[in-house]
């Protein structure tokens, strides 16, 4: 007899917006391995009765911090326990779910996946900025500003991207943004292009900076933005002043 782990997206961080089913299996749940991004009013809904293990890794931790969270899936997994791998947002999207997915699979544990929404949509939508609009863009792309340091070239091609789609979302890009922002305007994105940086997206403590792609790093440093921060960049920033409705 073996448990099971779901791999949980917890959504963007208002405890509101995870679903039913995510909080039905935080409540029946044996063990919670959660991350960092995934708030306090949901980790408050953890029973007592369950082990509550914190399994976050930091900016700076050893990349061997995933080997530590995925036998621990495992383990308590071949104990019999029903385990919940409780992640912030969606645990397909930059949360490396596929990547512990494979791992379960491998030793043979059984496991369900259970969607949350996504930062990148959630921060946006609570800001007035709709990622698609009939007027200003029929393209979304979804991209990592943070990529595993043992690749030896960057992935996103970002010159490419200037030209080719018409909103661009960058997840834990803040350190990167001068750097990404030099790349796109090389490929041809206007340098009036709007641009929006989100903090803490969704929550009580949510703050929004609004530039373009040539003032953003200025604006950040200035406004003391730090992670967790998704940026917005396209046309579609500009309607955040007209159907902002999060007061």
């Amino acid at each position: 007899m073996t448990g099971i782990v779901y791999l949980v997206g917890a959504g963007p961080g208002d405890p509101k917006l995870i679903t039913l089913r995510a909080v039905e299996l935080i409540k029946s749940a044996d063990v919670v391995l959660y991350d960092r991004l995934v708030s306090k009013k949901i980790i408050s809904m953890i029973p007592k009765k369950a082990e509550k293990i914190y399994v976050g890794r930091d900016v700076g931790d050893d990349y061997k911090h995933q080997d530590s969270t995925n036998d621990l899936m495992v383990k308590f997994a071949k104990s019999n326990k029903n385990v919940v791998r409780l992640k912030g947002g969606d645990p397909f999207i930059f949360g490396r779910g596929g990547e512990e997915a494979e791992y379960l699979r491998k030793y043979k544990v059984k496991f369900e996946i259970i969607p949350g929404i996504t930062s990148g949509i959630g921060s946006a939508i609570y800001s007035g900025i709709p990622l698609t609009h009939r007027k200003y863009s029929s393209s979304v792309v979804f991209v990592t500003g943070h990529e595993d340091p043992e690749k030896t070239k960057d992935a996103v091609k970002w010159k490419q991207l200037a030209k080719s789609v018409e909103t661009i979302v960058i997840m834990m890009g803040l350190s990167r943004i001068g750097t990404i922002s030099k790349s796109l305007i090389a490929g041809g994105l206007a340098k009036n292009t709007p641009v929006a940086v989100i903090q803490n997206g969704t929550t009580e403590n949510h703050r929004m900076v609004v530039g373009t792609i040539s003032n953003i790093e200025k604006k950040i440093k200035q406004n003391k933005i730090t992670p967790p921060s998704i940026i917005i960049i396209g046309n579609v920033v500009k309607l955040h002043k007209t159907i902002g409705w999060k007061k």
